[in-house]
């Protein structure tokens, strides 16, 4: 039994002192790989560098978030999509559309969505996408691949049951973490709806830990407690937890 986590930043950007500490804790804690998005273009060398030292375990992916989307958003684009073809990346992420803070950029941020996701159908990468309340904006956009063999996992699923149907109908996984495991949770419902069959694990480390370490760092050895807790919730042997989401997160990203 092991585990995939599909979203963590386990680079020195965001673990300065503790990176090998926290990559072996994970694989101590069965985590045996992990899928490490990219930010903006300063990320580059920092994903480089952490792939390169655990290349049996760490795995990059090329993309700008959509909240480092500005003015120069095509300077920083040119420069990262010279790094596709490089050895350690696997996917197109994190990109997608962030209007939780402001709207100042929205039209930057639609145009980068788009340019990103004609870099996923050039060279046939996975997506890791993020969206927050900019659900409608960002499906707006995907609409245009609609049957053009796009696949990848919407990261820290947010929206409601239409919006997971819709991702599903696709070709998307949904990227399940420690949100799920919140009091107050609406994803429990959504993903037992959704089913086992169509999401991944995930921890978007050192963000949104689960319960109960919430509100602390968050880690990629901490995915077991998510597993622990859909196995709970589907009522199978976390060992059945493990082995579906490994294997769709294996299919989607190829590794």
């Amino acid at each position: 039994m092991y585990f995939i986590d599909t979203h963590t930043h386990c680079c020195t950007e965001y673990y300065p002192k503790e990176l090998d500490r926290v990559i072996n804790d994970a694989i101590k804690a069965n985590v045996i790989k992990m899928i490490v998005p990219c930010v903006n273009a300063s990320s580059v060398p920092d994903i480089a560098d952490a792939t390169t030292r655990y290349s049996a375990n760490l795995f990059g992916m090329i993309g700008l978030h959509p909240s480092d989307v500005n003015e120069h958003y095509q300077e920083e684009l040119a420069e990262l999509k010279k790094h596709l073809h490089d050895t350690h990346i696997i996917g197109v992420g994190e990109i997608g559309m962030d209007l939780y803070h402001d709207r100042t950029f929205l039209e930057e941020q639609r145009d980068a969505f788009l340019m990103q996701l004609h870099w996923a159908k050039a060279y046939n990468l996975p997506l890791s996408i993020h969206i927050r309340d900019a659900y409608e904006e960002a499906f707006a956009v995907l609409k245009h691949f609609e049957n053009q063999g796009l696949t990848g996992v919407l990261h820290c699923f947010s929206g409601g049951i239409q919006e997971a149907k819709w991702a599903v109908n696709f070709g998307f996984y949904l990227g399940i973490g420690g949100v799920v495991t919140f009091k107050n949770s609406k994803l429990k419902e959504i993903v037992k709806t959704i089913g086992l069959s169509h999401i991944v694990l995930e921890t978007d480390a050192p963000f949104l830990a689960p319960v109960p370490f919430r509100g602390q760092p968050n880690e990629s050895a901490y995915i077991p407690l998510i597993a622990n807790y859909l196995s709970d919730l589907f009522n199978v042997s976390t060992e059945e937890i493990a082995r579906i989401t490994t294997e769709n997160a294996e299919r989607i990203f190829k590794i």
